[in-house]
């Protein structure tokens, strides 16, 4: 599939008139339809009138700063974000993704890499996004029926239409928390490695692991009851995380009564 399948309207806020440039044109050869602006109040004015598919997001912008952009937009919209970021500023990436990004790229970037990182974001966004072939199911075929909807009670998560409900509320996921979830919602009570995790979910072979951390946390705050105390995505100590179910699974068997069992 080329990129251009998964191409979209993408706003770039930078307040370098090269990067933004250099950015544009990278996007555009990809089949992207770019518009650029230099500072947060243009970038959120034109978020809202235009309706962007994607956002590259400088943090380091004069006024008002990419976290605050970022915020606002959460306030009202799920659009994907991919914020740029300066080379080693550890601190500034874990508050983007606390924020609300979905991805980062830092510099000095790669514009090729940069331009791979938003057709990756706007595939998942669209529920494009297929898990890799070591994880597919026997049965699997391109012309096979849609997925059923993924349920755990009073969760439900349906990937076709990249929609997850709790108690029948939508619930406002970013495309990393939507993708995080279901590759655990798929596998119950199998434990996973961050850096597992940060391969088989995000598709990168190397990066900071610390980045499933900050979904893990923000996934929890969306769908625990209390957050502090999970009860569906569980830590386990030495390991990473695993997926444990609020509702019995169907198909285990029913646990044998006394007289059966020999007691």
């Amino acid at each position: 599939m080329n990129s251009v399948s998964h191409a979209g309207r993408v706003l770039v806020v930078d307040d370098d008139p090269t990067v933004a440039d250099v950015v544009a044109r990278y996007l555009a050869r990809d089949g992207h339809a770019v518009t650029c602006v230099a500072d947060g109040p243009s970038a959120l004015r034109r978020a809202r009138a235009e309706r962007p598919d994607l956002v590259v997001l400088d943090l380091m912008l004069p006024g008002m700063d990419g976290l605050e952009v970022c915020r606002r937009l959460r306030e009202t919209s799920a659009v994907p974000i991919v914020m740029l970021t300066a080379l080693g500023a550890e601190t500034d990436r874990l508050v983007g993704l606390e924020t609300g990004a979905d991805d980062y790229v830092t510099k000095p970037f790669s514009p090729r890499e940069l331009a791979l990182r938003v057709r990756s974001v706007l595939r998942r966004a669209r529920g494009a996004y297929r898990e890799p072939s070591r994880d597919a199911r026997p049965d699997a075929r391109p012309d096979a029926a849609p997925e059923p909807p993924l349920r755990d009670g009073d969760l439900v998560v349906d990937v076709g239409a990249h929609e997850a409900r709790l108690r029948g509320g939508r619930l406002a996921l970013t495309s990393r928390e939507f993708d995080l979830l279901a590759f655990l919602l798929r596998r119950p009570r199998q434990a996973f490695t961050r850096d597992e995790l940060l391969e088989r979910v995000w598709e990168w072979t190397f990066g900071d692991a610390s980045t499933v951390t900050v979904h893990v946390r923000r996934l929890r705050e969306k769908i625990e009851d209390d957050p502090a105390a999970p009860r569906r995505i569980v830590t386990v100590w030495g390991v990473g995380y695993r997926y444990e179910p609020a509702a019995p699974d169907p198909a285990a068997p029913e646990p044998a009564s006394p007289a059966e069992d020999g007691a």
